[in-house]
């Protein structure tokens, strides 16, 4: 599929055909195709938690959940589950090396964080992947009263946060977001060349 094609059929994808799997190579390929993303300073302080077996999945739905609840009912059928993880440390601990020199670790250096945005990066390839061999996938946060539940049940370290999850698989019964009706803000309004746009205001 050409790139164009992919960016054009990209969307959120909440509903899967649980009878079909994923293929193992095509996971494989999934995963390798983010651990190419950028990273600061090639830094690479990401983790990736791969739930393929139903009982894994079971689990990590069961960990967001505190009762009914429809949407993750939908995505639960989702065969593969990709969770991003980021590491912060391993961002401090790079920018104290010598040919980076920020030997105080002081966070404050940092205008945004970029161990997020670098996962997020990942993901989002992992994502356009997905897309382009047919398949359908969704990006989702992980609630945040239940992150906690989340690490315990599978054991991730404490210097990790998730910052979110990928369901993919072969497409289902699937329902668009009602926020699609919002449509695409205008480019005018989001797109500034050279400076911000005037708006009148002194």
């Amino acid at each position: 599929m050409e790139f164009d094609e992919v960016v054009r059929r990209r969307r959120m994808v909440r509903g899967y055909d649980p009878d079909r799997p994923v293929p193992p190579a095509l996971v494989d390929k999934i995963i390798k195709h983010g651990l190419r993303a950028p990273s600061a300073g090639f830094s690479q302080g990401w983790s990736f938690l791969v739930l393929t077996a139903a009982a894994d999945r079971s689990l990590f739905w069961g960990t967001l959940s505190s009762g009914s609840n429809s949407w993750l009912d939908r995505m639960s059928t989702a065969p593969l589950v990709i969770v991003a993880l980021s590491n912060k440390s391993v961002y401090i601990d790079r920018y104290a090396e010598a040919d980076k020199g920020w030997t105080d670790r002081d966070e404050s250096r940092w205008p945004v964080p970029y161990w997020d945005i670098d996962t997020g990066f990942a993901s989002l390839l992992m994502h356009l992947t997905a897309v382009n061999e047919g398949l359908g996938s969704c990006f989702i946060g992980l609630p945040a009263d239940r992150v906690g539940a989340f690490k315990q049940a599978f054991g991730v370290p404490e210097a990790f946060t998730p910052i979110g999850a990928l369901t993919v698989g072969y497409r289902g019964d699937d329902k668009r977001s009602p926020s699609l009706r919002r449509g695409h803000r205008p480019v005018d309004d989001v797109v500034h060349h050279g400076r911000w746009a005037s708006t009148g205001e002194v």
